[in-house]
Order: structure tokens, then C-alpha cells, then sequence
């Protein structure tokens, strides 16, 4: 069976950490590699002097690869500091028969009208979660495919960033000769990684503390309910 190795990058204030790692047999995480360098090219976050930040990425990564014998070309990359925004946004969509099921593309055409939002100037958007759903004026579904409806509504959290921050992030990972799949809140990240799905529904708040930013994540009824960055 092919399995697929990926490797994660976070840039912080005070080090960056690289690990590589795959899903063994049993569908558990098997770590392959895994190292921490100084960083001095980030300020709260936010990439500052891109040579030092392309050199310690450089060194960290290279070192996962030969201690995981894997070859590095590519990686998922976090991102955060002070530019990080997120607000809540609402979206309603009429569906033309209501005897079919609300499917995938339902939801993505919601996400999609997300992504047509106006922001201010040099900002984009990060990520678009889905938080709960409206049926025909049945509230609080968290999951409304396969039932039926002809209006959907959905409740999203939107979280932002600035263009060139996360240009900067990128070019810095490309002058390593290595691509970007994806970038990725690290609040998000974290809590992806530690919470489980009973902390998140009874009510947690997520606290990182880095060395040049305090991430925070809170989440309630298994939504996120909100980010936040204090320097």
C-alpha cells in the first residue's frame, strides 16, 4: 500500500520546527523525523528578514530529511501574527427542487459565495468554516446533507490574513527549493492536533503560548467560535 509521507512547517518567533510524518498500517501517525531550529527573521509572527528565516528553514528541513530518509519537496506551512482577522458571516441559497437532497455541492457553492467577499485592501481570505446550518427554517444543523430543503442558510467564520505576509512565508519555502501545498492557520493547526472532538463540544479554550505570540482558539458545541493572537 502507498503511503503518503507529509511534512509540516512552522515558522515561529523564536524557532522553527519541521516533522515528517505518515499514517502507518493501523491508520495511527507514525512520526519519521522531527527538528526545532533557532529562527531570528520573525517579529510576532510575521516574517521580518527573509535570509535568516530562508536559513533556518534550510537547516531544519534538511536535517528531517536525513533523519527520515525521505526526500523534502514540499510542505504544509502554518501561519499567524498580528494581521490575522476573522469575523462571522452569513449565506442563504435557494435550491431549485426540493425533493433532491442537499449534497457537497450545495455547501461548497455556500463557501464559494464566501470567497467573493470585499475585503480591505491587501487582505485575503484564509479559511471559510462552515459553523451550523438552517433548513427551511429548521436551525442548528451541523450537517445538512442528505436531507432535503429548498432554502439553506449557513453561518460561517472567516478568517483573514494579509497578502504579503503570506507571500513572504512562501517565497521564503520556495528560496529552500521547496513548494507550498498549504498554508494554514496555526491556531487551527493546534487544535486540529491536541483537541478532541468531546473538549471542543463540551467548551475549551486553546491557548499556545510562542515565543513572540499567544494564539487562542475557542470552541463550543464542536464549532469554532473564535481566534485571537495577543503579542
Amino acid at each position: 500500500m502507498k503511503t503518503t509521507t507529509l511534512v509540516a512547517l512552522d515558522i515561529g518567533t523564536t524557532k522553527v520546527c519541521t516533522v515528517a510524518g505518515r499514517l502507518n498500517e493501523f491508520g495511527k501517525l507514525e512520526i519519521l523525523g522531527f527538528n526545532t531550529t533557532p529562527s531570528h527573521g520573525v517579529l510576532r509572527g510575521i516574517v521580518s528578514n527573509i535570509d535568516k528565516t530562508v536559513n533556518a528553514i534550510s537547516s531544519s528541513t534538511q536535517m528531517v530529511s536525513k533523519l527520515s530518509g525521505i526526500d523534502v519537496s514540499s510542505v504544509l506551512a502554518s501561519i499567524s501574527g498580528q494581521h490575522i482577522k476573522s469575523f462571522s458571516q452569513h449565506n442563504t441559497m435557494t435550491r431549485e427542487d426540493q425533493l433532491s437532497e442537499i449534497s457537497d455541492k450545495d455547501i461548497e457553492q455556500l463557501i464559494k459565495d464566501m470567497h467573493r467577499l470585499r475585503l480591505e485592501p491587501g487582505e485575503k481570505i484564509l479559511h471559510v468554516l462552515p459553523q451550523q446550518f438552517t433548513v427551511d427554517n429548521e436551525q442548528g444543523i451541523l450537517d445538512p446533507i442528505g436531507m432535503s430543503g429548498i432554502r439553506l442558510e449557513a453561518d460561517f467564520y472567516i478568517i483573514t490574513g494579509q497578502i504579503a505576509a503570506s507571500n513572504n512565508l512562501k517565497r521564503c519555502v520556495e528560496k529552500v527549493g521547496l513548494g507550498v501545498d498549504k498554508i494554514t492557520l496555526e491556531q487551527i493547526a493546534s487544535a486540529t492536533s491536541v483537541l478532541s472532538e468531546d473538549e471542543k463540544n463540551a467548551g475549551v479554550a486553546l491557548v499556545d503560548i510562542g515565543g513572540g505570540t499567544t494564539d487562542i482558539t475557542v470552541y463550543l458545541d464542536g464549532i469554532i467560535r473564535h481566534t485571537g493572537m495577543i503579542p
